[in-house]
């Protein structure tokens, strides 16, 4: 194959893997456009191979779709994957959450050694319809939620569901968050390689008793002491 040819072909791979990430996030060619300020035929050409985009470009249309740039590297397609939701039985799933978020809120009330009529009253909701809440029966509309969860000195995000592919997601989106919102410096450290021992004692660490870490500590600080 001549680099022509090579070229060509690299062309028409990205045209595709391009189109399938805008398949996948649901966006059109126009939107495409708008992001880096052509028109939804270039951006035709570019999905069927004729045009390719500049790398600045790649990297502002695949922020753009949240897809990460090296997925553009690769040959994998995205949008024919099964979505998320395609695996759970989300008729069971609503059944189990809405029991679960009824029994945690009757722990809460229960903690706060509240009757349900009490409860009520402070919440301006019917003690049945607490009643249909705590017993799953009923599932509880989000701003309802919000005002039990406060009165029961909660969050709201504490009845998140936290286990399960929904949960685990919810974990990984949150844990991304909290990295971002780091500092520069700290992200460098935690994601080089080399400091993994460090990262792996420090996680060691805080889930020793706290004697244990201040004999650890007292130990670490002689040893550095008589290097001195």
């Amino acid at each position: 194959m001549t680099d022509r040819q090579a070229i060509k072909l690299r062309a028409k791979i990205i045209g595709l893997l391009l189109r399938d990430a805008r398949l996948a996030a649901g966006k059109s060619m126009k939107e495409l456009g708008e992001v880096i300020g052509v028109s939804s035929g270039t951006i035709s050409a570019i999905e069927g191979g004729v045009n390719s985009p500049s790398l600045p470009e790649l990297e502002l249309l695949a922020f753009f779709l949240g897809t990460p740039l090296s997925n553009f590297w690769t040959a994998e397609i995205v949008s024919q994957n099964a979505h998320p939701t395609k695996a759970l039985e989300t008729e069971t799933f609503l059944e189990l959450r809405h029991r679960s978020i009824g029994a945690m809120l009757r722990q809460a009330r229960n903690e706060r050694n509240l009757s349900q009529k009490e409860l009520g009253q402070r919440t301006r909701i019917s003690s049945s319809r607490i009643r249909r809440y705590e017993n799953g029966e009923t599932p509880v509309p989000l701003p309802e939620l919000e005002v039990l969860a406060g009165t029961l000195g909660h969050a709201v995000e504490d009845f998140a569901d936290t286990s399960g592919p929904i949960g685990e997601w919810i974990t990984t989106k949150r844990a991304q968050k909290e990295f971002e919102g780091l500092p520069r410096q700290l992200k460098d450290f935690i994601t080089n390689p080399a400091n993994l021992p460090y990262l792996e004692l420090a996680q060691r660490m805080s889930a020793m008793p706290l004697e244990r870490l201040r004999a650890f500590s007292e130990g670490l600080s002689e040893l550095v002491n008589s290097k001195d």
